[in-house]
Order: structure tokens, then C-alpha cells, then sequence
């Protein structure tokens, strides 16, 4: 597959598991371009890449959060580009009492999680079915398989991305368009979010991974055309397995202590 000209398009490319989706694209010499919020040094990241790789890069700052913004940036990658790797890993998560959520905080996640994947992902599907072949991986989280206290909101927004890319990968089955879905538990993206980890305890520890490992594995992965990526598979079959009434409390127990922590 000759993609000398087209690009791969990385949402939330600034850090932790975008940017090392970034980097291994680098590495497997697909040009890309980078998509984060103003701000976070993307204009270094992309010269950076550039320059190492030997690859074509861009970059396009834009908060997400905004259905504008969403429908200015596709329409630019369209006009501009021909894409034949579309990763949706820009979300937000969030740990609070819903009664002490602000509608904004609420929103924000609704609008990053759920409507910017599904808009960019519908703006940009006619161009990635103009390639040879064409990959979208979007990237969800264990917290799919369970709703959680004092999370509310995520989760029910990475279950909606899980069924989301399971109904669009059988509509495009037999298209030029693989889609994928991965449901990473958290990772070691800071010091910060690891002691954060640390302090729901084992099964927070159990679930907690590496990006750059989880990054490489899924691009494998992609171009194997597995519709669903276990990059977990201890914590998978353990949310699977699990009774709602049993994992539930489980994890609301473990977001409590970090809460409380």
C-alpha cells in the first residue's frame, strides 16, 4: 500500500496515548497530522516527528469541545488531504460527585467523547473510502463494560464509542474501511495520573498499562483488521465474567478511595 501521499489523522496527539500513537505511525513511516487542544506544544511534536522519521507531518489546534471547531477541522483534513488512518483518541474522563458537576464539565465530556468522535468519523468517512484501503480506530476503555460511581458520565460515554464502532464496523464490513475498537484501562501517562491510580488500589493497579506498548500492540492490531482490540485481557475477562451487582460496587468503591485520597 503505497501511503507516501495520504496521512494518518491522531485526535488528542499532545500526550499519553495520542502521542504515542503519533510516534509509532512515525515509526512505521506514515505521515500524519496531529490534533490536540491549543496549547500543548503540538508545532514541537510535529517538527519533531518530522525531523526523526523522515515522514510528512501537520498540525491542527482546536478544542473539540465545540461542534465548530469539529466541522472546521474536518472540512479542512477534506479538503485538503487524502486519509487513510483515522484514530478517534482525543476523550475526557473525569472523577467527581455528579452533584458537584457543573453543566459545563458535564457537556465538555458529552461533546469531546461522544458527538466529536462520531462527527469527525462521519466528515471524514467518504475520504477514507476513496483509499485502497482505509482504518478508523476508536478508543474506548474497560470502563465500557461497567457503569461507575463517581464517574457517571464517562463510562456511559465509552459505552456509547464501544457500540458505536461495533455497528459501524459490520455497516463497512464489506467496504475498504476496517474499524476498530480498543478498551485500554488507565496508563501510565504522568506521575500524576499513576499516584492517582495507586490510590484506588488493586484494581486499580490491575488495569493500569503502559501507552507506548498499548499503542504499538493496537496498530498492529488495526492492520490485522481486529474489529476489537483487548489490550487487557485480565481485566477484560474479569469485567466480562463479573455480575453487575458485584462489579459495580467494585468499582465504585475503588474511584471513592481516589475521592477520598
Amino acid at each position: 500500500m503505497d501511503t507516501k501521499e495520504s496521512y494518518a489523522v491522531v485526535t488528542g496527539a499532545s500526550q499519553g496515548l495520542g502521542k504515542a500513537f503519533a510516534e509509532n505511525l512515525a515509526k512505521n513511516k506514515i505521515n500524519i497530522i496531529l490534533v490536540s487542544l491549543p496549547g500543548q506544544h503540538l508545532k514541537d511534536l510535529s517538527e519533531e516527528l518530522e525531523e526523526t522519521y523522515r515522514i510528512k507531518t501537520h498540525y491542527y489546534e482546536t478544542d473539540l469541545s465545540v461542534n465548530e471547531n469539529v466541522m472546521k477541522l474536518t472540512d479542512w483534513l477534506n479538503a485538503s488531504f487524502e486519509i487513510h488512518i483515522l484514530i478517534n483518541n482525543a476523550g475526557l474522563g473525569g472523577t467527581k460527585k455528579f452533584v458537584e458537576a457543573t453543566p459545563d464539565y458535564i457537556n465538555t465530556i458529552l461533546q469531546v467523547n461522544v458527538a466529536a468522535t462520531s462527527l469527525i468519523t462521519h466528515q471524514l468517512l467518504p475520504n477514507l473510502l476513496k483509499q485502497p484501503k482505509a482504518y478508523i480506530l476508536n478508543v474506548s476503555s474497560m470502563a465500557a463494560f461497567s457503569p461507575i460511581g463517581f464517574k457517571t458520565v464517562y463510562p456511559a460515554s465509552k459505552t456509547f464509542i464501544h457500540s458505536f464502532s461495533r455497528g459501524l464496523h459490520e455497516e463497512l464490513k464489506d467496504t475498504n474501511v476496517c474499524v476498530s475498537v480498543v478498551n485500554p484501562g488507565a496508563m501510565k501517562t504522568n506521575t500524576d495520573v499513576c499516584r492517582r491510580i495507586e490510590k484506588q488500589g488493586f484494581l486499580g493497579r490491575l488495569t493500569l498499562l503502559d501507552p507506548d506498548k498499548v499503542a504499538a500492540y493496537c496498530i498492529r492490531q488495526l492492520f490485522k483488521k481486529d474489529s476489537v482490540i483487548m489490550v487487557n485481557p485480565v481485566s477484560w475477562l474479569m469485567m466480562k465474567i463479573l455480575p453487575i451487582w458485584i462489579k459495580l460496587p467494585l468499582m465504585t468503591s475503588a474511584i471513592k478511595k481516589e475521592i477520598e485520597a
